[in-house]
């Protein structure tokens, strides 16, 4: 379940600065981030693999962490799919010096091969591991990493939505929002925990920062950034999801509406457009994003913008040549 408000989230994506949380450590206390701190539980791969969770994941080097499990409705098909933009920003040095880790939440029902289903719909390549075990030794992994839900949440439900970023090597780690853009979280992961090493982040001052960008005065623009653009595009072809140009013009609004807000319910209603998204699309459902009547209003509304700009201009370059 997302726990931030959009309002919260606003604010903290628009002091940009502010959206991460910064541990800093000294060379003294960075030990108390290595073995003696984190667990060496057994897991296991999406591949099968039987891995350890300190010796083999995390000495020694750079890591993004989070929580997700399978059958999650909600948040975790975004954070997944934010991480797969992340990856591609990252490229070749994804397995090589960044590795990322989902860790099921679910053990019980997420087996190696549901993992591994789940990886390839959103194309996790090598680095990108997705893990299982014993729910004990998980719960432990969640606690050591701030990530456990409190005494009085569902375990599953309510589980944490943030990434844990860190150079296990430096002691060095960021809790960063798993909405965050995912440029800023590719900067993150690849520049400033490996020049923090070095005495403190390189380049520009935050005096120099580039100007707040231009979507966060854009209620419907924000939504679709933070919300939408993980999964799919606006007349750049289709991604995870479909390429949502011309959506407005194709469907009815108050189809568009039901979808965006309850989709999940839609899904199980069987109603026909929405059973036919789900198999054309790797039978990856649609998350329910929380949004209020408010939001799925000025979401709606930039999707209009663009059609209509869209049509506007195909209008006005008339019928191409043959």
């Amino acid at each position: 379940m997302l726990r931030e408000s959009l309002a919260a989230r606003a604010a903290a994506a628009a002091m940009i600065l502010s959206a991460a949380i910064f541990i800093p450590v000294t060379p003294a206390s960075a030990a108390t981030w290595g073995a003696d701190y984190f667990p060496n539980s057994t897991l296991t791969t999406q591949d099968g693999k039987t891995v350890r969770f300190y010796d083999d994941l995390l000495k020694d080097k750079r890591v993004v962490i989070n929580f997700i499990y399978t059958k999650c409705g909600d948040s975790c098909p975004l954070e997944t799919a934010r991480l797969a933009q992340v990856q591609r920003i990252l490229g070749d040095r994804m397995g090589r010096e960044i590795f990322f880790y989902s860790i099921s939440i679910d053990p019980v029902k997420d087996s190696p091969a549901e993992l591994k289903s789940y990886s390839q719909k959103f194309h996790a390549g090598p680095g990108w591991l997705f893990l299982t075990g014993k729910k004990a030794d998980i719960e432990v992994i969640r606690k050591k990493l701030g990530q456990a839900a409190r005494a009085d949440e569902n375990q599953l439900t309510d589980h944490s939505t943030s990434l844990m970023i860190g150079n296990v090597a430096t002691g060095q780690w960021v809790r960063d929002s798993s909405l965050d853009n995912p440029q800023y979280i590719a900067v993150i992961i690849r520049d400033w925990l490996s020049d923090w090493k070095d005495g403190g982040p390189r380049g520009k001052s935050f005096a120099e920062a580039p100007p707040t960008p231009a979507y966060l005065s854009d209620k419907g623009a924000y939504l679709f950034q933070t919300r939408c653009a993980a999964c799919h595009t606006i007349g750049q072809g289709d991604s995870v999801g479909p390429d949502l140009l011309g959506v407005t013009k194709n469907r009815k609004r108050d189809w568009l509406a039901s979808f965006i807000a309850l989709p999940n319910m839609m899904l199980a209603k069987k109603d026909p457009i929405a059973t036919a998204l789900f198999a054309r699309y790797n039978q990856l459902p649609m998350p329910n994003l929380r949004l209020n009547d408010v939001d799925v209003n000025a979401l709606l509304g930039y999707l209009e913008a663009h059609d209509a700009a869209s049509h506007g201009q195909a209008k006005a370059e008339g019928p191409a040549e043959r």
